[in-house]
């Protein structure tokens, strides 16, 4: 007897012939010598010619569908398998049928092909009798559970999976009970009984790697090992996997199995910095693997060159490899809403990243893994009260199983909340908690970007020399690494602490603050794509219109700019240039995103590109009051600029300013 690399103890080959018999009795001979020698390519060669000569029996059908799987021929691999059931309908083996229609409807359904999968499970269910306890009623019990999981009744799923266990131990079925393992281990980590599931896990991928269970089972249990230390942050536990299944593949000259190795690898090489070795790795593996049809793990590929490019400043490379994996069945996120957030597009980042956290349902750590991003873009788009929700789930749900990198995640994520909150002393405790946390991962970039967190901590209580040091360190990281957009934003702070150490200018100017009103209603309503469009043509446009009127953008906020005009008559006209073109693009394309503009113009404090003080405060709260399409602007400024149109002169208060304040609104059509 041997594997059949499917599952279940079966006869490979049919009775062993004698080469006097036909012509194919010899190849099967041949092919059968091959498979013990893990010699597949060969064997795959030998099946093929004998099945070309003659009928072949289904064993002999089997062991074909499985060496075409090691030598990447899909086609084949699902012919031999649909013929090896029928096969076996013909001999009047009903159970061994139904387990191959089992087997049919699992490769169904790992491919999307849901329907197809229903169907063939289907006709297992009528092959079998129910209650039974057989190997087969194991694998049915398998597949019932591994339904049950994706629909979301989890404690079926649970029960199944034990189920498919003790039949696996009574029937001495060493797959069937590794599977079973397997799923039941996934499910006890995702509702939150980590150690309980990785000793289940782990129980199963020993057997594989010790070479107790086929060589299909080996790799994928393995496999499975592996993602959940990849998805658990746990990379020491992830690595130790890595080099043992690997050690397993080679000794079984398996092929297919080293690329998802090689992704997971790519994916722990990234973390420690190596993007660009990582990078190359990660697209020869996907390429392998698409042969193999291994659409999870060349998914994960994917993503995880997004990321490595999004980390680069490479956004377009990025989101390309975001829309492979997406359409392989991997969610972009928190990679894309990530990207959103460096583009300047909080609200559209903020509306991906609540709704991949809203969608995770049972599974605590996918949630996890979505949290720290969830906690920056609140920040960025001033919920505090959100963020601090979001990093309170995420301490609940690391708990004390928390793996290091989690920790540090954690760590750094209370710190961004902290700090929003105002409390210095307790952000500074938890980034440098963070800092160490990441340094014991070897994880440079995260180390780096707390840093650049721990300065702004620092300089909010005056200690300039130190958050320069936090900041220069985190600089020198992100240069080795090639993370241009953060290095240049370290820059940036390093220069605008420089100005700050000298005295402040006192200048005059108009300050202007631009905002798309509803934004987050229009991008539910138009849907990602086709607000990221909208987004990119207001940037533009607004971006075309300020330079053309004399202004400099100080910093995006949101879905606006806080612009600065060295006249206010400058200010009011681009004002009205600004709402002119978005009326007339209108009138032509028939959408525009509604856009209210503030001006104020005020004395203010500039340091290097930056503004401060009351003057700054005042342009932003007139800003929030203007309606949409509305150009609101400070009676003081109206007379400034000169003769202006204006309507609706009213009086009002502003938070932080005791008398009240005259605007009026700029009759700009």
């Amino acid at each position: 007897m041997a594997d059949d690399g499917r599952g279940g103890t079966i006869a490979v080959m049919s009775e062993v012939l004698t080469p006097s018999g036909p012509p194919e009795v010899d190849k099967i001979a041949a092919a059968r010598a091959a498979i013990a020698r893990k010699a597949w390519p060969e064997a795959f060669e030998l099946l093929s010619a004998a099945d070309r000569e003659g009928p072949l029996a289904g064993a002999d059908l089997e062991a074909l569908s499985l060496t075409a799987f090691f030598a990447a021929q899909p086609e084949v691999e699902d012919d031999a398998l649909e013929r090896a059931f029928k096969a076996y309908l013909d001999a009047g083996d009903e159970p061994r049928a139904a387990y191959v229609a089992i087997e049919l409807g699992r490769t169904a359904g790992r491919l999307g092909k849901a329907s197809i999968a229903s169907g063939w499970l289907r006709r297992a269910e009528r092959l079998l009798s129910d209650g039974g306890d057989t190997y087969v009623h194991g694998y049915l019990s398998l597949i019932r559970s591994e339904q049950a999981r994706y629909t979301g009744r989890v404690d079926e799923a649970v029960a199944l999976a034990e189920q498919a266990i003790d039949i696996g131990a009574r029937t001495s079925d060493a797959d069937l009970r590794a599977w079973a393992l397997a799923n039941l281990g996934e499910m006890k980590i995702a509702t939150g009984a980590t150690p309980q599931g990785i000793a289940l896990l782990e129980e199963a991928s020993i057997a594989a790697v010790n070479g107790e269970l086929s060589p299909f089972t080996s790799g994928v249990t393995a496999c499975r090992m592996i993602s959940a230390c990849r998805d658990l942050c746990d990379y020491g536990r992830a690595s130790e996997w890595i080099e043992a299944t690997e050690r397993y593949c080679r000794r079984e000259a398996m092929a297919g199995f080293p690329g998802v190795c090689r992704v997971h690898r790519a994916e722990i090489a990234a973390i420690g910095g190596a993007w660009e070795q990582a990078e190359t790795d990660l697209r020869q593996a996907t390429i392998e693997l698409e042969r193999f049809r291994a659409t999870q793990p060349q998914a994960d590929g994917h993503y995880a060159i997004g990321d490595i490019r999004r980390l680069r400043g490479d956004f377009e490379g990025a989101e390309a490899s975001l829309r492979e994996a997406h359409a392989l069945g991997r969610d972009p996120q928190p990679s894309l809403a990530l990207i959103r957030l460096a583009q300047g597009r909080v609200k559209a980042a903020r509306t991906a990243i609540d709704a991949a956290v809203a969608e995770q349902g049972w599974n605590r750590w996918s949630k996890a893994r979505l949290l720290p991003a969830q906690v920056e873009i609140r920040l960025a788009d001033g919920d505090v009260a959100g963020a601090r929700a979001a990093a309170e789930e995420l301490a609940s749900t690391v708990g004390t199983d928390a793996s290091p990198a989690m920790d540090g995640g954690h760590h750094v994520a209370l710190g961004r909340v902290l700090l929003a909150e105002g409390d210095v002393a307790g952000a500074s405790r938890e980034l440098r908690a963070g800092i160490r946390t990441w340094q014991e991962v070897g994880a440079p970039y995260e180390v780096a970007r707390a840093r650049v967190l721990l300065a702004a901590a620092l300089r909010s209580v005056d200690d300039a020399e130190g958050a320069s040091l936090e900041l220069s360190s985190a600089l020198e990281e992100f240069r080795r690494l090639g993370a241009t957009v953060d290095a240049s934003a370290a820059e940036r702070q390093l220069a605008e602490a420089d100005d700050r150490r000298q005295a402040p200018e006192q200048v005059r100017r108009a300050f202007m603050f631009t905002d798309i009103v509803g934004s987050t209603n229009l991008a539910e309503a138009l849907g990602d794509a086709a607000w990221d469009r909208v987004l990119r043509w207001h940037d533009d446009t607004l971006r075309r219109l300020i330079a053309a009127g004399g202004g400099d953008v100080v910093k995006t906020t949101g879905d606006g700019f806080f612009v600065a005009f060295p006249s206010a008559r400058k200010a009011i006209d681009c004002a009205v240039a600004i709402q002119r073109a978005l009326r007339d693009h209108q009138a032509a394309a028939g959408f525009v995103p509604p856009i209210r503009i503030g001006i104020h113009a005020a004395d203010a404090n500039r340091r290097g590109m930056d503004y401060s003080g009351i003057g700054v405060h005042v342009a932003a709260r007139v800003g929030a009051l203007a309606g949409s399409g509305e150009v609101l602007a400070t009676v003081e400024t109206l007379r400034e600029a000169g003769e202006t149109a204006i309507e609706g002169s009213r009086e009002v208060s502003v938070k932080g300013v005791s008398a009240p304040i005259a605007v009026a609104t700029v009759a700009w059509s």
